[in-house]
């Protein structure tokens, strides 16, 4: 997107929200950082003369997504969400979806299982509810501290991930279940074409409640909708 927006010479923040320690470079200004609420937002957003938001946060980034609903109401600002299509189980499929975190926790077995995590660190922490399972985690970061899980392998290594790595890298653990957030998209499928091919069941968790807004699947229907915004492209 923002790649997109430069060719096109549309000027424009990209703006990280800074989970990660070193976020990717982008051929576009850059900031890195909250907001500090709608109300923060929205003080932006007038400050900059923002003109038109193009929210391209994590379907699951749910309280940014909706603080940018209100924050564009607000300020009159005009607003596309920038969201990939979710996942959709295919033939072969062994799924199990599952509301939230709290509901994928409840689906693991009773008896010990090899689970593969495939949600980010932010929610590790409920786990440790299942303590008898092992868990292997894979996080664009290394941890800051000790992990919240009594057996578990943190493995660092940033997407987009291919069928075969993912394949090599559940049978090398012996994995046996996965429990993944329905993100959409191609980057982060490969792990469950790979568990469609070894037959292990997923645990989906289904995408968070956010407020109705205008929706672009891909790029280039939000340069449709920037072009029909009049500005010149």
């Amino acid at each position: 997107m923002a790649r997109a927006l430069a060719e096109a010479g549309v000027a424009g923040v990209f703006s990280y929200a800074g989970r990660t320690a070193a976020p990717l470079a982008q051929p576009m200004a850059m900031r890195v950082g909250g907001f500090g609420g709608v109300a923060g937002l929205v003080a932006y957003l007038r400050e900059q003369a923002i003109t038109h938001v193009i929210d391209a946060t994590h379907p699951f980034a749910a309280q940014m997504s909706a603080h940018a609903v209100a924050a564009c109401a607000e300020a009159g600002v005009a607003l596309t969400a920038l969201e990939r299509a979710p996942w959709v189980a295919r033939q072969g499929d062994d799924w199990l979806t599952v509301a939230d975190m709290a509901g994928a926790v409840g689906a693991l077995p009773e008896a010990r299982a090899r689970v593969f995590l495939a949600i980010g660190k932010q929610n590790l922490a409920a786990f440790a509810a299942r303590p008898q399972h092992f868990y292997l985690l894979r996080l664009v970061d290394p941890p800051e501290g000790a992990l919240p899980l009594p057996d578990c392998v943190g493995l660092i290594d940033r997407g987009p991930f291919g069928v075969d790595g993912d394949l090599a890298l559940l049978r090398a653990h012996a994995i046996t279940h996965i429990v993944a957030k329905n993100a959409g998209g191609a980057g982060a499928e490969a792990k469950l074409i790979a568990a469609r091919a070894l037959g292990l069941p997923v645990i989906m968790i289904e995408r968070p409640f956010v407020p109705q807004r205008h929706i672009c699947r891909n790029v280039a229907e939000v340069m449709g909708w920037l072009h029909d915004a009049d500005l010149g492209l």
